[in-house]
């Protein structure tokens, strides 16, 4: 799968935006679209040194352009400003990955049984989650159209489709978003850009582990699984970096699921 790495207009090579890159699921991405030599623009919230460093090693491993940017994903406005230095600093924009999340306390009052959601927590779950993703796609899509086309994809997950305690406000959110690809899908395929969504199971990632109930969800995930074993971030990486390719040039509107098995798993 060697697309990516075909020149674009003016002998530039293709260019990914993956928004949250430092750690998890976004590093895995980002470190996935470096490895099969596509160029990397990746957004950190506060650990500029890390994201920096990052950004470095990964360019001079791989031989490609990478390089960060800050974004508040609460203040999904950003977006407005960020893809055009993007397109300035690379030379254009083909890929939008929206994997940026929120943790701590700009969560409180969404993270929590039902009956304890309150509407700051659930407001700032959404914006980081659906509004984000609109409005980064909104952006992307203004410098994607300059290159004839592109693709979008936003990260989704399980708790939607099977219960996960303490996990409403998430859920609710991350069905939101899958309805939003699907609406972007329809109306973008005329500009030639593709919209799809990667729903994961619970993956191993630090954010998961600020949950105070993580253990509790590894064993279940665990148990649940017919491969017995919780998700690592490059079990999604993969999928996402296939989707951005020619061979799944007519696939778009859709949610893949990697779940282990878990949706349908029974415990054992």
């Amino acid at each position: 799968m060697g697309h990516l790495q075909q020149k674009g207009e003016m002998g530039v090579g293709k260019v990914a935006v993956v928004s949250g890159g430092t750690r998890g699921i976004g590093r895995a991405i980002v470190e996935k679209f470096a490895k099969e030599g596509v160029n990397v623009a990746f957004t950190y919230y506060s650990n500029r040194e890390l994201a920096e460093q990052l950004a470095e090693e990964l360019g001079e491993k791989y031989q490609v352009q990478v390089k960060t940017y800050p974004l508040n994903v609460l203040e999904p406005e950003q977006y407005r400003e960020l893809f055009p230095k993007i397109a300035e600093d690379f030379g254009r924009v083909d890929i939008f990955i929206s994997n940026a999340i929120i943790t701590g306390r700009p969560v409180v009052g969404g993270f929590g049984p039902f009956m304890r959601l309150r509407p700051r927590g659930l407001c700032n779950i959404f914006t980081a989650t659906v509004t984000a993703f609109i409005i980064g796609t909104q952006e992307a899509v203004k410098q994607m159209e300059k290159v004839g086309g592109g693709v979008v994809i936003s990260l989704s997950s399980t708790g939607n489709l099977v219960y996960t305690p303490n996990y409403t406000g998430h859920g609710i959110a991350k069905a939101g978003v899958e309805v939003a690809v699907k609406y972007a899908a329809a109306e973008l395929g005329e500009k030639n850009i593709r919209v799809n969504a990667v729903s994961g199971a619970p993956i191993e990632t630090d954010a998961l582990k600020a949950f105070p109930n993580f253990e509790e969800i590894k064993a279940e995930v665990e148990n649940r699984s017919p491969l017995g074993r919780i998700g690592r971030p490059e079990d999604l990486a993969g999928l996402i970096y296939f989707l951005t390719t020619d061979e799944a040039s007519w696939i778009t509107g859709q949610t893949f699921i990697i779940d282990g098995g878990t949706t349908f798993g029974v415990k054992r």
